[in-house]
C-alpha cells in the first residue's frame, strides 16, 4: 500500500503519519520533501514548489522505498501551493510550469493506493504558529480541496479520502481507509 497525506502547512500531518508508522512499522516513512531540499529559499515562489513537486514525484516513481509506504506530501500538495500563490498574487506561474506541474501530478497519481488529504477544520484544534504563512495556509488548503476535485488533475481511479477530527479520530480513519483499500484488492 503506497500512500499520501495530503494538507497545507500545520494541518496535522507528521502526528498522523507518526502515530501511524508507530503502529505499522512495515511501512516506510518518507518526510517532507523540503526536509531533503539542499537549496535556501529565501520565501516560497513557483521555483521553490516545483522543486520539491518534482522530488516527490521522483520519490514516488523510483521503487526503492517498497510497496509499503507512507509518504508526507506528495506532488498534489505542491501544485496546490503553486495554485495558492496564483490565488494570493503573491508569484505568477506560467502556463507552462502549471502544464507541466499538472502532468507530473497525474503520472504520480498513478502510482499511490491512497491520498490521505487533512483540510483545516475549526473542530480539529490545530492551531498554525505565528511564524506560519496564514494567508498562504488558507490559500493552499483552499486549492487542494479544489484539485481533488478536479478530474483533469485527480482522475477517477485515484482513491482520495479527507480526514478530520481529533488525533485519534485521524488515526482511526486512517486505519479504515487502508483495511478498506487493503479489502478491495483482495479478490
Amino acid at each position: 500500500m503506497r500512500i499520501v497525506v495530503s494538507g497545507t502547512h500545520a494541518s496535522g500531518k507528521s502526528t498522523l503519519i507518526s502515530d501511524f508508522a508507530a503502529r505499522h512499522p512495515e511501512y516506510s516513512v518518507l518526510p517532507d520533501p523540503f526536509e531533503l531540499m539542499d537549496e535556501f529559499w529565501d520565501a516560497p515562489g513557483p521555483a521553490m514548489f516545483a522543486a520539491q513537486l518534482r522530488l516527490a514525484a521522483d520519490r514516488l516513481s523510483n521503487g526503492e522505498h517498497g510497496s509499503h509506504l507512507i509518504a508526507e506530501r506528495g506532488p498534489l500538495d505542491f501544485l496546490a501551493y503553486l495554485s495558492a500563490l496564483e490565488a494570493l498574487d503573491e508569484a505568477p506561474v506560467s502556463p507552462h510550469l502549471w502544464d507541466r506541474a499538472t502532468g507530473i501530478v497525474r503520472d504520480s497519481l498513478r502510482l499511490v493506493d491512497l491520498v490521505v488529504v487533512l483540510p483545516l477544520a475549526g473542530s480539529d484544534a490545530l492551531v498554525a504558529g505565528a511564524d506560519e504563512h496564514l494567508a498562504l495556509r488558507e490559500a493552499m488548503n483552499d486549492a487542494l480541496l479544489d484539485l481533488i476535485d478536479d478530474r483533469d488533475v485527480v482522475d477517477e481511479r485515484a482513491r482520495v479520502v479527507e480526514i478530520t477530527g481529533d488525533r485519534g479520530r485521524r488515526l482511526a480513519a486512517l486505519e479504515a481507509a487502508v483495511a478498506g483499500s487493503t479489502a478491495q484488492k483482495v479478490p
